[in-house]
């Protein structure tokens, strides 16, 4: 009897009980293992995130190029585009040897002192592998240095393109960078701007002014009172294309400057602000110019819905969905009125990348202050909800810094270059066309010759 019992213990419960054993250590082993390899899964998503938002961003340089070129005459069309293609490369390489380190790096409060070509660096950036990092902060770069090229079409000489836009990509983009999202004295003041209305399109839009203002007006553009001629851009549905892929492309721009995936709040409610705020800056600026001119303008409308999704860029985090609704409708209004006044002043913006950018770059940073919420990341709540200016004051000592910093730094590199290989083309070539001048080619060969306008 006993024998058979040891014999049934072998058959049957040894089994049971090793079996139960080892599936009771095998979970605890996982329960030890499952941290790490929660960690793991979620680096990989938001790496991932990361990425998708970068070539998102990147894929925004084909929006910039179909904009500016169909706001231009077709004898420029070439070189607008060149100049597109070449101003990534430029600042690609720019902020890889010089720029990130500047912008990122550890240093002071102005600017970093270490990173040069990464060298130096741990390989994470905030649970970001660090390349990953790079990338889309070098799409961002590479924005901020293409909207100068708007501003300055149809009369910038080509190298003296390429020199600027190296210098304010190495340089000049990563310092106000580095004040703001580097760890400098402006994010220890608590300034807020979540994906770029300051960083990227303000530094841009006032390097295009200074730019243009230096340049001079196109021939033909005033008269001899100063009253501004229409010098018609020759495609409206390329601008149009390009209109959209911008669009398409904020939504990585702004949603993916969380920089994490979490639970998905924080990116649906950056995206839809995005979206609300392009689209009531699209209709404002219709509304706006049918009023003044009694035409509803498509160039117009869809500057206005650019005004917009760089005036939520900024507060795209920290306000509520009505607030964006204001901000871009405010956009929309302020960008018709801002080519107006650039007019007024004789400063000849082909494109309008002044008002877009530059002008709403600075509503955008400064809403923060009066509809930004405490709740949603801010270090004071806005105007309308405490009464308390403090977080408006923040935003514009914030921007006035940006807009004086780039405004005396990029006058004095366009001053310098003018002064030694010069910015502008001759008069002859600018009739011409820069494509025939420049390049030794026609974006539309055999189509129409452009000679005396």
């Amino acid at each position: 009897m006993a024998e058979r019992r040891r014999s049934v213990w072998r058959r049957g419960w040894k089994p049971l009980v090793v079996g139960l054993f080892v599936l009771l250590t095998a979970g605890a082993a996982s329960a030890a293992e499952e941290g790490p390899i929660v960690q793991s899964l979620e680096q990989g998503l938001n790496t991932v995130w990361v990425l998708v938002a970068a070539f998102l961003v990147f894929f925004m340089q084909a929006g910039f190029g179909m904009v500016e070129t169909g706001f231009i005459r077709a004898k420029n069309a070439c070189n607008i585009l060149t100049k597109n293609f070449l101003d990534f490369c430029m600042a690609s390489l720019g902020f890889f040897l010089i720029g990130y380190g500047l912008m990122f790096g550890n240093g002071n409060g102005l600017f970093g002192t270490q990173g040069w070509c990464l060298a130096g660096l741990e390989a994470t950036v905030g649970g970001i592998p660090l390349y990953a990092f790079w990338l889309f902060q070098a799409a961002f770069c590479g924005a901020a240095a293409t909207i100068v090229a708007g501003g300055m079409a149809e009369r910038m000489k080509f190298p003296a393109y390429l020199i600027y836009s190296f210098i304010i990509s190495a340089l000049v983009y990563p310092i106000v960078g580095h004040w703001i999202w580097g760890g400098g004295w402006l994010s220890k003041l608590g300034f807020a701007d979540f994906a770029g209305s300051t960083v990227v399109h303000t530094v841009g839009g006032v390097a295009a002014l200074m730019g243009t203002a230096i340049l001079k007006p196109r021939e033909g553009k005033y008269d001899a009172q100063g009253k501004p001629n229409v010098l018609a851009g020759h495609s409206i549905p390329l601008a149009s294309l390009g209109v959209f892929i911008l669009w398409f492309g904020w939504f990585g721009f702004n949603a993916g400057s969380t920089l994490a995936v979490g639970d998905g709040t924080l990116i649906g409610l950056v995206a839809m602000n995005t979206n609300l705020a392009a689209a009531t800056g699209g209709i404002a600026a219709m509304l706006t110019v049918w009023k003044r001119f009694g035409k509803p303008d498509l160039s117009m409308a869809m500057n206005g819905a650019l005004a917009g999704l760089v005036a939520i860029t900024a507060p795209c985090a920290y306000v509520a969905p009505w607030a964006a609704l204001i901000i871009g409708a405010v956009a929309g209004f302020v960008v018709v009125r801002g080519v107006e006044l650039l007019d007024r002043f004789r400063i000849d913006d082909p494109v309008g990348a002044v008002p877009v950018h530059g002008m709403c770059g600075i509503l955008g940073t400064l809403s923060i202050g009066i509809f930004g919420k405490a709740s949603l990341g801010l270090a004071h709540n806005g105007l309308i909800y405490s009464g308390n200016p403090t977080q408006l004051a923040i935003q514009a000592l914030g921007s006035l810094s940006a807009v004086l910093f780039v405004a005396l730094s990029m006058g004095a590199v366009f001053k310098l270059i003018d002064r030694t290989i010069g910015l502008r083309v001759s008069r002859d070539e600018e009739l011409r066309g820069l494509d025939i001048g420049e390049h030794g080619m026609e974006a539309y060969a055999g189509f129409q010759v452009f000679t005396t306008s």
